[in-house]
């Protein structure tokens, strides 16, 4: 069944690092600076998150720092990880620490087959007593979703929503192409996209959650967006993107990830050097360039 952590516009804040321990200061900052922002949901440990980089312990303080913090905002908690039971002993920490709903992509290290991918969310639906999102990232996980697989999770009354992969950009095809995922789940399960610069199409064309990179560091512009779309206002919500156009290219670029870290970092959100090593922020002209397009966009605040 959809939820209110499942529908609007999901925020994903950065779990910002300092000297390779998680940063809980800055972090609670980002999650309060949230709450405050009017955002429907906070999601937690997203790819934006560095889940992948963090062990068991982390990762339950984070959920525990989020809802703790978010004040009335649900949460959702991501639970992916390479074996079936880290993933239940995550999502048993996530349910402890009070998330609203729980989020799973399939990780690996050998290729799952789809049937792999029906066990592992049968698997873990088991022991949930919240919802579920099924987390379709094929950029991180190399594994490719398909209608008729969304179907069969769709199955488990735990599936509230399916984050899919960004629709085609033009407004046609992202309509058509979002008619034909809703046409494989039932009406109970909602549509939620990632993809940043694909959004407004995304929502103007039948998704009822954007679950955004850019709102969990800057929500302002995030919700300029969600709000025009989700109330159908066409015009408005495609300048309001349009607007953005500099900041997309330095996502497509150099990753959405590395860009809003060098956001969070120029704003003094997140301490320099925020991300987890092996992986490495922004620098030089990369990250010179970044805050030039903050400025031009008025985002310096």
């Amino acid at each position: 069944m959809r939820t209110e952590a499942t529908t609007g516009l999901s925020a994903f804040p950065l779990t910002p690092l300092r000297d390779d321990r998680v940063d809980e200061h800055a972090y609670v900052e980002l999650v309060e600076r949230l709450a405050r922002s009017g955002v429907d949901s906070i999601g937690a440990l997203g790819s934006t998150g560095s889940y992948a980089y963090l062990d068991r312990a982390e990762r339950r303080r984070v959920a525990e720092l989020t809802v703790r913090h978010a004040a009335d905002v649900p949460v959702i908690v991501g639970i992916s990880a390479l074996r079936t039971s880290h993933v239940r002993a995550l999502a048993h920490d996530a349910q402890a620490a009070g998330a609203s709903a729980v989020m799973l992509a399939p990780m690996s290290y050998q290729p799952l087959t789809a049937d792999d991918v029906v066990c592992l969310y049968t698997d873990v639906a088991t022991e949930l007593s919240v919802p579920m999102v099924v987390y379709d990232n094929p950029g991180t996980t190399r594994f490719d979703f398909t209608p008729a697989l969304y179907a069969r999770l769709a199955e488990l009354p735990s599936v509230a929503s399916i984050k899919i992969p960004p629709p085609p950009p033009e407004a046609e095809a992202a309509r058509e192409h979002i008619a034909r995922l809703r046409a494989a789940v039932p009406a109970r399960v909602g549509l939620g996209v990632s993809g940043d610069p694909s959004a407004a199409a995304a929502l103007l064309g039948g998704c009822d959650c954007w679950y955004s990179v850019l709102a969990g560091t800057l929500p302002g512009p995030a919700l300029e967006i969600a709000r025009a779309a989700l109330a159908g206002d066409s015009g408005e919500a495609c300048a309001a993107s349009n607007r953005l156009a500099p900041l997309w290219d330095l996502f497509a670029r150099h990753g959405s990830l590395r860009v809003v870290a060098a956001v969070a970092e120029l704003l003094g959100l997140a301490p320099e050097d925020c991300l987890p090593r092996p992986l490495l922020g922004l620098r030089g002209r990369d990250r010179a360039e970044v805050e030039t397009v903050l400025t031009a966009l008025s985002l310096t605040k």
